[in-house]
């Protein structure tokens, strides 16, 4: 299989892994460059928080809207922050999930959501999305697919959409 879609391309890339399935959950880790550790997740809620914080520690891709509040930020303190390399994207695209592994580039964060391209590892097959929320049911479709081998024509993963 040509693996043409698998590359990581920015500093916010990251390998999202899903282990789990259980009960309409979707359980498992991600990995980014700034860390050798995977950091896990016990839902779907919990990853794109998390995913959101990562993205904030980066600022990239900068946030069009941000929280309001009544006190003074320091701009200094933000500037600051170590973001060192420790994993390079050869390392990222070995990690691997038990029920799927998604390779996730958000390119904007916009209107309060995210908006990117997706790669389904398994399947060497990219997508665009326009929100989270098409983001998280490209991924549950995915995930279904593996588990209950559903017909192809169902999912959007396999429209002739890809680039």
């Amino acid at each position: 299989m040509e693996k043409s879609h698998w590359y990581i391309g920015a500093p916010n890339g990251v390998v999202v892994c899903i282990n789990r399935w259980e009960g309409h959950r979707l359980q498992g880790c991600f990995y980014h460059g700034c860390s050798e550790e995977a950091t896990k997740f016990e839902n779907i809620d919990q990853a794109l928080f998390q995913l959101e914080q990562f993205f904030n520690f980066l600022n990239f891709p900068y946030a069009t809207t941000t929280e309001r509040t009544f006190q003074q930020k320091s701009r200094e303190a933000e500037g600051k922050r170590e973001r060192i390399k420790r994993m390079d994207d050869k390392e990222l695209l070995k990690k691997h999930g038990e029920l799927g592994t998604f390779i996730v580039r958000v390119q904007h964060r916009q209107h309060n959501s995210w908006q990117g391209r997706i790669t389904w590892m398994e399947h060497n097959k990219t997508l665009s999305f326009r929100s989270i929320w098409e983001m998280v049911k490209l991924i549950v479709s995915a995930v279904k697919a593996s588990d209950t081998e559903q017909e192809e024509e169902e999912l959007s993963w396999f429209d002739d959409e890809t680039k």
